[in-house]
């Protein structure tokens, strides 16, 4: 009998090949993997407090990959690596790698010409990632992650707090969280900054 992963709001299933490539053999039930993942994730925020990164060097598919891989790699075999499976959410899977380009470019062009405040740049490249959807899993903390760095790296401020929570449990905050998301699916990003914000 084999991990059955209990699909919580928000998490993506993954397809039998991406459930292959977990590395810990002993995980059988979502609560191991969710530890093991929060220990895993502990080690790239280690890495990204360690680390100061360049503009040039953050806006990369590689950075993006990199990123990811530090987060996940000790748990998933396709940890950094796009997705190559349709999902429910996301664009189609070919589309992964020029969408995000397209995304990259235009955080460049919002920075470089101060199109919106520091914390709308960040929370506006969030929320396009996640729409990406680049990964098989463990897109909406990499996101949240990324819009961290390009707070602290590029800007030099402060990194969002995102309610100090462990948004994988669903709760008030939780839903608040989605909520924000869905506004800012409409182009209104200030429930979202404030969330992240507090």
């Amino acid at each position: 009998m084999g991990l059955e992963f209990d699909y919580k709001d928000g998490q993506t299933p993954l397809d039998e090949e991406e459930k292959e490539g977990l590395k810990i053999k002993s995980i059988t039930t979502q609560g191991e993997l969710d530890e093991f993942e929060q220990l895993n994730i502990e080690k790239a925020v280690e890495w990204t407090i360690h680390s100061k990164f360049k503009l040039e060097k953050i806006l990369t598919e590689k950075f993006v990959k990199d990123l990811h891989k530090k987060m996940y790699g000790d748990v998933w075999k396709w940890a950094g690596e796009f997705r190559k499976t349709e999902k429910n959410i996301g664009i189609p899977w070919t589309q992964i790698g020029i969408e995000l380009k397209n995304l990259l470019d235009d955080t460049k062009y919002w920075i470089d010409n101060n199109t919106f405040p520091p914390e709308e740049i960040a929370i506006r490249f969030k929320h396009r990632i996640v729409s990406i959807h680049c990964f098989p899993n463990g897109n909406g903390r990499h996101s949240r992650m990324m819009a961290d760095i390009i707070m602290e790296s590029i800007f030099g401020n402060e990194i969002f707090s995102w309610h100090q929570s462990n948004m994988v449990k669903a709760n008030e905050t939780r839903n608040q969280y989605i909520k924000a998301l869905r506004e800012a699916d409409n182009g209104n990003f200030k429930q979202l900054i404030e969330f992240a914000k507090n």
